[in-house]
């Protein structure tokens, strides 16, 4: 996340918490497709990770974006975290470990938000390319320790960073060793969000097999072939994975806004500073739990949206819908996983199909698939047969679905062009992180030094 929300519209019933949520909902013809990406950054000279500071750091390279894109300058106590383009042209930002973030402008078409990912990262390379900085596609950091990775200097990751020992044992981890690639969908009513929610829940193991691309920690090969997803089985526990009421018939906004009511918060911020709050729930927050503590102690619905993007569920609720299970990746995937989730959501035939396809997955075993698919993948036992055989038959609902949009670039091609990384895995029954591990083992010696090369930006 970017920026974090200043909104000072004061909070005065659990009711409005909802109706901030529903305020999303939007025709079918306004939804929208917004995809974020995250790389690490390594010095091309001796792959070393990059720092905040110095002639060749992250500051000097969103300084010298800053100037070249005319985009607003994100500071944080004085100090660039990011910028922001006009008009809702998205915005870059820091992960704790340095991950440079594309979060991308909501787009019509995946034509546009490909393009738009190309375009960024050539405006990145443009600029770190004469520092001798390249950027890394990949799920995970693949050689350097937690001690040797630099720490960006944002407030809200000071304070994360004292809190995540006390909740789990691999918060550090997450924080600043992992990468993603997430998409954010629309939906037009209650009943919308629900079934995306569900169908999201009850396939992100899916995903996260589909796109699973972390399989060396420290150096070497870690035994997974996501790690990135297996870190989240023990960050904290009460903010994240999968949501059992999510899987109800009933489910509606007020189930999520009830549940993250409950969550421990992490941080308020008045003036543009950060004060620690994780010691409270935000329903205490709303009880009165900061006064005292700080100036300004009521709630405001700024407050409610930072606490939201502090949620760390698979799937993701807020003004919009959010897509949280796959490892980062090289430019293929970044358009893949919007690709695979709007063929499979924003056409009704597909969401039809496939909510009857995974209808009755239930918590329990879509739990075992979460806890499975880091280490096996696309091979992980489901009923008769394996992940990939679901894969298969997601992914051609989702092919129908990206068909009937038929939205179509200047060379008359629609949307489907960008599953054939997608399909390509399932053809072979190979994940990237496989692939990996084969050249690691073969043509690469056993060194992860022509990694670096092969997954560069």
């Amino acid at each position: 996340m970017a920026r974090d929300t200043t909104d000072l519209t004061p909070i005065r019933s659990a009711e409005e918490l909802t109706a901030h949520i529903a305020e999303g909902e939007k025709p079918a013809e306004a939804f929208r497709i917004g995809t974020e990406h995250e790389k690490f950054g390594f010095h091309a000279a001796d792959l070393s990770p990059v720092p905040y500071e110095g002639t060749r750091g992250i500051r000097r390279i969103l300084e010298d974006m800053a100037a070249q894109s005319g985009w607003e300058p994100i500071l944080d106590e004085g100090r660039i975290i990011g910028l922001a383009g006009a008009g809702g042209q998205g915005a870059i930002s820091l992960e704790p470990g340095g991950q440079f973030e594309l979060s991308g402008a909501p787009l019509e078409t995946l034509h546009q938000t490909c393009r738009e990912t190309g375009r960024h990262l050539a405006d990145v390379r443009q600029i770190a390319d004469p520092l001798g900085i390249r950027f890394l596609g990949i799920g995970s950091s693949p050689v350097w320790s937690l001690a040797e990775t630099p720490v960006m200097p944002k407030s809200r990751y000071e304070i994360m960073a004292r809190y995540m020992p006390k909740v789990g044992t691999r918060g550090l981890d997450m924080m600043f060793r992992t990468a993603t690639i997430q998409v954010n969908l629309d939906f037009s009513s209650q009943a919308d969000m629900r079934r995306k929610m569900q169908v999201g829940m009850r396939l992100q193991a899916v995903a996260s097999a589909l796109f699973a691309n972390s399989p060396f920690t420290e150096g070497r090969p870690n035994g997974l072939l996501s790690w990135r997803s297996d870190v989240w089985s023990d960050v904290d526990n009460r903010r994240s994975g999968l949501l059992p009421f999510v899987f109800e018939e009933d489910f509606g906004y007020r189930d999520y806004v009830e549940w993250a009511l409950d969550v421990p918060m992490y941080f308020v911020m008045r003036e543009g500073r950060y004060f620690d709050a994780t010691d409270i729930t935000f329903r205490q927050f709303l009880d009165g739990a900061l006064r005292g503590r700080i100036a300004s102690p009521e709630p405001n619905m700024g407050d409610w949206a930072n606490h939201l993007s502090t949620l760390f569920p698979d799937v993701r609720l807020k003004r919009f819908i959010e897509m949280r299970g796959a490892d980062g990746g090289p430019w293929r995937g970044i358009c893949a996983l919007p690709a695979y989730w709007t063929g499979l959501l924003y056409d009704a035939d597909a969401l039809d199909e496939v909510e009857a396809l995974t209808r009755d997955i239930d918590f329990a075993e879509a739990s075992r698939l979460r806890a499975a698919v880091p280490k096996s993948g696309l091979a992980t036992p489901f009923r008769d047969g394996t992940v990939l055989d679901l894969a298969r038959r997601t992914l051609d609902i989702s092919r129908r679905g990206l068909e009937a949009r038929a939205r179509l670039n200047e060379d008359g091609h629609d949307e489907t062009i960008f599953l054939s990384p997608l399909e390509d895995i399932l053809a072979r029954g190979e994940t990237a992180a496989e692939e990996l591990l084969r050249l690691y083992r073969n043509a690469w010696d056993e060194r992860l030094e022509p990694l670096f090369e092969h997954l560069a930006y």
